[in-house]
């Protein structure tokens, strides 16, 4: 076992737990909405009724408590990946527009963390509407509807991506794990999961694209209008399951990921400076 500098060592942690953390979740998430294709639950939900199902649980707090802190690592190391090119992505565009998901991604996590910090703290979810909200506020600036537009393009393009890495069959390239296992378990499960996240990302970037076409705030929908959009297609009880399976896949690929992906973590030092870099450059 390779032995790391305290920091770096520190990182990794973080960055693992944050990955199991984030595969609770969808685990959670693709479960509720299995049992709503199924006709043995309520409706098909997004991330913060995952926390929710999941703080109505045994020791409910004390879990999503756990929950709050393993998303806050992981926004954490999408900040990391971002700022220090810790996967050697490179400058090329491909690779700064994969940073700079990144860095979305760390914001999109750490506000999911604080919902679910408040939730566990018996404070109610924080942060209202994520998609609606956000819309409405981009809408009312100037060119707010061709931002909105963009964003909406930029997830579109996100789903692409997944779909593209399942069709490729290369989500476990960072995997340090051995090939018969890659093959007969971890690639099949990644595929499936990044397939169904990337139908997700299409159609929840459909849905921007139509409020910034009409400008309408309530145009824009998340994950668990999407899954409502896939139920009410015919034979909707077979593609929800599909979706639903698709993404406790995602979630259970994020469990192996926290432990066989390797994370080429950097000293806390070079985080700290690079992010005084990165505060330097924004003021």
């Amino acid at each position: 076992m390779r032995t790391l500098p305290g920091g770096r060592n520190t990182i990794e942690r973080i960055a693992r737990f944050g990955y199991g953390a984030r595969g609770v979740v969808y685990i959670v998430v693709g479960g509720l909405a299995l049992l709503a294709a199924l006709g043995h639950g309520g409706r098909a939900g997004d991330s913060k009724d995952a926390l929710r199902a999941v703080m109505a649980g045994p020791f409910g707090a004390a879990i999503v408590g756990l929950i709050a802190l393993g998303l806050a690592g992981f926004a954490l190391w999408r900040l990391v990946e971002g700022i220090t090119d810790a996967d050697r992505r490179g400058t090329s565009a491909k690779g700064l527009a994969v940073r700079g998901a990144h860095l979305i991604s760390a914001v999109l996590y750490l506000g999911l963390a604080a919902s679910a910090a408040s939730l566990s703290l018996g404070l109610g979810m924080s942060g209202g509407d994520g998609v609606h909200d956000g819309t409405a506020w981009l809408l009312s600036k100037p060119f707010g509807r061709w931002l909105v537009a963009l964003v909406g393009l930029a997830v579109v393009g996100g789903g692409f991506g997944f779909l593209g890495k399942a069709w490729r069959g290369d989500v476990t390239d960072r995997l340090a794990i051995d090939p018969q296992a890659r093959d007969r378990w971890a690639g099949p499960i990644g595929r499936f999961g990044y397939a169904a996240r990337g139908l997700a990302f299409l159609i929840i970037g459909g849905f921007l694209v139509a409020a910034a076409w009409h400008q309408r705030s309530s145009d824009a929908k998340g994950l668990s209008e999407a899954f409502a959009l896939l139920r009410a297609q015919p034979y909707g009880w077979v593609l929800l399951g599909l979706a639903a399976a698709g993404h406790a896949a995602f979630g259970a690929f994020g469990l192996i990921q926290a432990r066989y992906r390797h994370i080429e973590a950097p000293d806390i030092d070079r985080v700290d400076d690079a992010a005084g870099a990165a505060a330097r450059a924004l003021t």
